[in-house]
């Protein structure tokens, strides 16, 4: 079970990899943070840059929006509920001073 939930994951974290190198910048800069948050809950983090936050956030919220749907639609299918939370470095420093950014 636990290899078949390293897989998931790791499919996730790919899909989640390319589709923003593909979409930012600066992706030198891009970190992708994966948390168990318990039995088939993952969160994803991902911490950019200001500018490239921008960009993959998008319009209103579009670009982001999509990316989480195709995130969810994947992991859904594997019995696998997932969360994507976009920060820049200076925001992913400041939840993590205040104690909430685990």
């Amino acid at each position: 079970m636990i290899d078949a939930m390293h897989a998931v994951t790791d499919r996730l974290k790919n899909y989640l990899q390319y589709v923003a190198i593909k979409l930012i910048d600066d992706p030198a800069q891009a970190q992708l943070k994966v948390a168990e948050l318990g039995p088939k809950k993952l969160r994803f983090k991902l911490v950019l840059s200001k500018a490239d936050v921008a960009v993959l956030i998008g319009r209103n919220g579009f670009t982001a929006s999509a990316i989480r749907n195709v995130l969810k639609a994947a992991a859904e299918k594997e019995g696998v509920q997932v969360s994507l939370q976009i920060h820049s470095h200076e925001e992913e420093e400041e939840m993590l001073a205040r104690g909430d950014g685990h």
